[in-house]
C-alpha cells in the first residue's frame, strides 16, 4: 500500500472520532475544539495524500477509489450531525447527496467509453468552500444568521459545480433526439 493510500486511510479513520467529539460537543464544550482540529486535518490529508501521489507517482486505483469516497464521507458525516441538530435542512443535504451521485454516474458512464472526467476547477472550489464552511460551523453553529450564509455556499457552489460537469460532458450521456 502507498503513502498517498495510508494519508487517507488515517483521513477515514479520523471520521469516527471526529464525529463523537462533534456529537458531545454540546455537553462538553472543549470537544468543540477537538472536532474542529480533527476535521481540520482529516480535510489536509486530502491535500497532502493527492500531492504525495503525484509527486512520487504513487497514483493507483485503490487510491482513485478510496480519496473521493473519504472526502465525501467526511463532509457528510458532519451535514449529517448538523442536519441532525435541524442547523442544515434535508432538502440542502440532498441536494449535496444528489450532486455526489449524479457526478460519480456520469463519472462511471464515461469510463466505460474510455473517457476519464477530470476534476474540474469547480468541483475543487466546491470542495474547499464546503471544507472551510463546515470548519467555521462547526464552532459557530450558534449563529442562525451565519447558518444560512453557510448553506447558501454550499448549496451555490454544490449546484454550479454539479451543473457544470454535466454541461461540459453531456455528450458521455450519448442521449440522442428523435
Amino acid at each position: 500500500m502507498t503513502t498517498a493510500s495510508k494519508i487517507t486511510l488515517i483521513r477515514v479513520a479520523l471520521i469516527p472520532a471526529f464525529m463523537v467529539a462533534l456529537l458531545l460537543s454540546p455537553t462538553y464544550a472543549w470537544l468543540t475544539w477537538t472536532a474542529l482540529g480533527l476535521f481540520i486535518v482529516a480535510s489536509l490529508t486530502d491535500y497532502v495524500d493527492g500531492n504525495i501521489a503525484r509527486k512520487y507517482n504513487q497514483v493507483s486505483d485503490f487510491g482513485k477509489f478510496l480519496d473521493p469516497l473519504a472526502d465525501k464521507l467526511l463532509v457528510i458525516s458532519a451535514m449529517c450531525i448538523f442536519c441532525q441538530w435541524q442547523l442544515f435542512p434535508a432538502w440542502a443535504l440532498m441536494i449535496v447527496l444528489a450532486r455526489e451521485f449524479a457526478v460519480t454516474g456520469l463519472r462511471l458512464i464515461a469510463v466505460q467509453k474510455g473517457r476519464v472526467i477530470a476534476a474540474a476547477w469547480s468541483g475543487k472550489v466546491k470542495t474547499t468552500v464546503t471544507m472551510i464552511a463546515l470548519c467555521v460551523w462547526i464552532v459557530f453553529h450558534e449563529w442562525a444568521w451565519l447558518n444560512w450564509v453557510l448553506i447558501l455556499a454550499i448549496v451555490g457552489t454544490t449546484l454550479y459545480s454539479g451543473v457544470e460537469y454535466f454541461i461540459k460532458n453531456w455528450d458521455v450521456l450519448d442521449i440522442k433526439k428523435k
